[in-house]
């Protein structure tokens, strides 16, 4: 939390566009589990933080297994709850940079489904925009967070960027463990599409204190980080799978 906690409770999560963004129930070798949020990029594939499916402090390497609940809305497995139902995924993608050293630049994740869910709820556009564009933007963040619903409904907040660096976004946006991997979008009004530009990873404490702010942040999507969506996307039969 920065400040008073701003956050808003979504409860109409099978609209658009929260209800392409899911709660993650993660699992570890060792059966410990862990709590994430990601977002459908494509019919099969969905976008989170790395630290989300691998991480060598909450798993050993490379998580287990990860259940991704489109829409999750409170307790229970009824359709009310679960509105698109869940699907378990074991396979999972990163980037060298982050498997190989945790950069916090490169917190990047993806599941990639065997049921193509993302037909039935959407998936987000994604921009990979200058720095100077996104400074002083609105920005929002939609996830799952462990301290309101403990993971099991969707908390959403905006403000504007602070501070964008050439990979990271940097906002006083509120979030709390739970909502790693949530997306980071724009709109340009209310009518527009929302554009994803970042994946959500850090509190207050993975900010660098060279750079003198109390924010949050996101690794942002630079063009190299497109590329590597469209790559993720086509590992699961491209857009018109499913």
């Amino acid at each position: 939390m920065i400040g008073r906690d701003e956050r808003v409770r979504i409860l109409d999560t099978d609209l658009h566009p929260w209800r392409m963004i899911c709660a993650l129930q993660m699992r570890g070798p060792t059966g410990a589990g862990a709590i994430g949020t990601g977002w459908f990029i494509g019919p099969k594939t969905v976008v989170t933080a790395g630290h989300c499916v691998f991480s060598n402090f909450f798993f050993g390497g490379w998580a287990s297994s990860v259940e991704v609940v489109p829409g999750l809305n409170g307790q229970g497995s009824d359709s009310g709850a679960r509105p698109y139902g869940s699907a378990t995924s074991t396979r999972f993608s990163s980037v060298d940079q982050w498997t190989s050293t945790e950069d916090p630049d490169f917190d990047i994740g993806c599941i990639h489904l065997d049921e193509a869910l993302g037909k039935r709820v959407g998936w987000f556009a994604v921009g990979a925009l200058p720095p100077e564009y996104l400074q002083g933007f609105l920005l929002n963040v939609s996830g799952y967070p462990g301290d309101r619903g403990d993971g099991l409904e969707q908390y959403h907040g905006r403000n504007r960027a602070l501070r964008v660096s050439e990979r990271r976004l940097f906002y006083e946006i509120d979030t709390y463990g739970g909502q790693s991997g949530a997306p980071v979008w724009i709109q340009e009004d209310e009518d527009s599409q929302p554009v994803a530009v970042g994946v959500h990873a850090y509190g207050v404490g993975g900010t660098p204190a060279a750079l003198g702010i109390t924010a949050n942040s996101a690794p942002r999507i630079t063009p190299e980080v497109l590329n590597t969506f469209i790559e993720w996307v086509g590992q699961d039969g491209g857009w018109s799978e499913g």
